[in-house]
């Protein structure tokens, strides 16, 4: 199976953490940076060839991963000359397989990948994205009002529920193939074009534990509640 890690930012909400370092070897925990334990992970599921899509600070990344004989597993790496977004990069990867897995290179969440890729393939799904339910507190007074600006409804610090990307999902090479090789193109155009042309997107839920650790929020609390965390994502057995 074939993983493919976006790991080609600045990192710039984690500064200072970055300044000196690109995020993916940011440390979680003061001991494993967050990119290692993502492919701990992932050849844990059977992912036997990884691709790091890299350009912030791309050399250390290369330096530190070199070609994965230290995990056990295959790594090598797409190079972007300028920041082509979260999708764009594939384009540039010519030997991708029918399907593959894609993924942030700052997850750090307990995901059952192989099962995930599993259900991808099964489904015969052109995208399939993983999916979590996060909660967003508005910490103000929300006013709802009619075209007279009559006040018609208030709610004190409302909490509404939103399913989100997290970031991991699995692809079919055609909806690569179909792309500008070396055009920026994001997430959002993938998902907006797919769904305007009629591909077949399907979203998994997940409810299992997941942080998104480019949110300086979640870095800290991943920071603060590591030893704990340790066995929940599979670091400890």
């Amino acid at each position: 199976m074939r993983a493919i890690i976006l790991a080609g930012g600045k990192g710039t909400r984690l500064k200072p953490y970055t300044i000196t370092l690109p995020k993916p070897l940011v440390p979680v925990g003061g001991e494993l940076p967050i990119l290692e334990i993502v492919i701990r992970q992932l050849k844990r599921a059977g992912f036997n060839h990884i691709t790091i899509a890299v350009n912030h600070m791309a050399e250390l990344v290369m330096a530190f991963f070199g070609d994965g004989s230290r995990w056990n597993t295959r790594i090598d790496y797409s190079i972007e000359e300028s920041p082509l977004s979260t999708i764009g990069p594939l384009t540039l990867i010519r030997d991708l397989p029918p399907n593959f897995l894609v993924m942030n290179g700052d997850i750090l969440c307990d995901l059952d990948y192989s099962d995930f890729y599993q259900h991808h393939v099964e489904q015969q799904n052109d995208l399939t994205v993983s999916v979590y339910r996060r909660k967003t507190t508005i910490d103000f007074g929300v006013i709802t009002y009619d075209s007279n600006n009559i006040a018609t409804a208030f709610i004190e610090k409302p909490v509404y529920n939103f399913d989100v990307s997290m970031g991991v999902y699995c692809l079919n090479r055609n909806v690569v193939d179909q792309l500008s090789k070396g055009t920026r193109y994001g997430f959002d155009d993938l998902m907006l074009d797919g769904i305007r042309n009629g591909q077949r997107i399907r979203v998994r839920p997940f409810q299992g534990f997941w942080l998104d650790l480019g949110r300086p929020e979640d870095f800290d609390l991943a920071n603060e509640k590591y030893e704990q965390l340790k066995e929940r994502i599979g670091l400890v057995k």
